[in-house]
């Protein structure tokens, strides 16, 4: 009889996903802190460690739309702002979209609306596809720190607190431009 333990073993980063551990990964423009977007525990020990408010809500990343249409309520996006923001993905652009009766609390910070972004992150896209849902995503720093930029620094700011993706941050300068769903505007740029 063969040993199927090695072959039936999950990858590191799944087994901390699935444990309601938090994960640190590269994003397009610096390392992200994420976790289970379902699991409340996890997501509040998330907000406990950067020392951000619950209210704020947090951001939704995936490797495709299907993945957030739990959480976004698809139906109440307006038909004339459809094409601007799906002709943004996958990209650096996170969306707030009208929230699903299903999007916990927890996530939106009460709030009408969630925050989503379809990533091109190839780390990432590969994460989402290895869980079979989106992360949680917010800049891997405690509020008020700089984002951290590498393994490294997140590592000084975490130690071993949290489970390490293995890769390096994009290209970009700064962190997702986020916009309205609703009217377009700008938030943060």
């Amino acid at each position: 009889m063969q040993d199927t333990q090695n072959t039936l073993q999950l990858a590191p980063e799944v087994e901390a996903f699935r444990a309601g551990k938090l994960l640190v990964y590269p994003t397009e423009a610096v390392m992200g802190i994420g976790c289970d977007p379902d699991n409340e525990v996890a997501v509040q020990a998330l907000l406990n460690l950067k020392g951000r408010a619950k209210e704020k809500g947090v951001i939704l990343i995936a490797d495709t739309y299907s993945r957030l249409l739990p959480y976004v309520d698809d139906k109440a996006i307006r038909q004339d702002r459809r094409t601007e923001i799906f002709s943004s993905w996958p990209g650096p652009v996170t969306w707030l979209l009208p929230k699903s009766a299903g999007a916990p609390d927890w996530i939106t910070g009460g709030n009408p609306s969630i925050a989503v972004r379809v990533t091109a992150h190839p780390v990432v896209r590969a994460l989402c596809e290895k869980v079979g849902m989106p992360l949680v995503s917010t800049s891997a720093n405690p509020s008020g720190k700089e984002p951290a930029i590498n393994l490294q620094q997140a590592r000084e700011y975490f130690g071993d607190s949290v489970c390490y993706v293995a890769g390096e941050v994009g290209e970009r300068s700064r962190p997702s431009t986020i916009r309205d769903g609703q009217t377009g505007q700008i938030i943060r740029a």
